[in-house]
């Protein structure tokens, strides 16, 4: 493919044995998809059965767009690992949100939150090179490992407790609780 023409970059940002994160840029669509799915496909197949994708310049994705995720799930899966999704852009959560293919692939605010999901004993240090980002999160980068008493505040997806909607919009109707959070008829 002509480098002009190329929609889609994708460099891999951490390798490490079992997991790796993956920065993919432009536009996840029919002219990329084949890209998507070999240069992805191949760090899965080298052992990574987790991955992390930092979405955060992916400008585009439609329906092929999402095949392509879905089809990363399954693969993962197969390796008893997990595709994350990181650091959605508005455009791609919208997409995730009207098919409800966010109910079927993990979503986080960010990277760091999303290794958080991966087991401790493969997850690789994040961000690359040990510098800390104070993301506005305790200066932790969101993987809860600078706690002392081991709880990072987040359940089991690695989204904070007190936010379990954080990728919805807010004009989606969320259920009406009482006053302890229960769901009201």
């Amino acid at each position: 493919m002509a480098q002009g023409r190329r929609h889609l970059t994708i460099t891999t940002v951490v390798d490490a044995e079992e997991c790796a994160v993956l920065r993919v840029a432009g536009e996840l669509d029919v002219h990329a998809e084949r890209q998507f799915l070999d240069e992805s496909g191949a760090v899965i197949a080298a052992g990574h059965r987790f991955l992390v994708l930092d979405l955060t310049a992916l400008r585009f994705c439609d329906s092929r767009g999402l095949n392509c995720l879905l089809a990363l799930e399954w693969l993962c899966r197969r390796m008893n690992g997990r595709l994350l999704l990181a650091s959605l852009g508005v455009r791609v959560l919208h997409v995730l949100l009207v098919t409800r293919a966010v109910d079927a692939l993990a979503c986080f605010p960010t990277v760091g939150h999303a290794l958080a999901a991966v087991p401790e004993e493969i997850r690789p240090s994040w961000p690359p090179g040990g510098a800390v980002i104070n993301d506005g999160d305790g200066g932790d980068g969101g993987d809860g490992r600078n706690d002392t008493d081991g709880s990072d505040g987040r359940d089991g997806d690695g989204v904070k407790s007190s936010d379990p909607d954080a990728y919805r919009p807010a004009d989606r109707e969320r259920p009406q609780q009482d006053s302890r959070g229960r769901s009201a008829p």
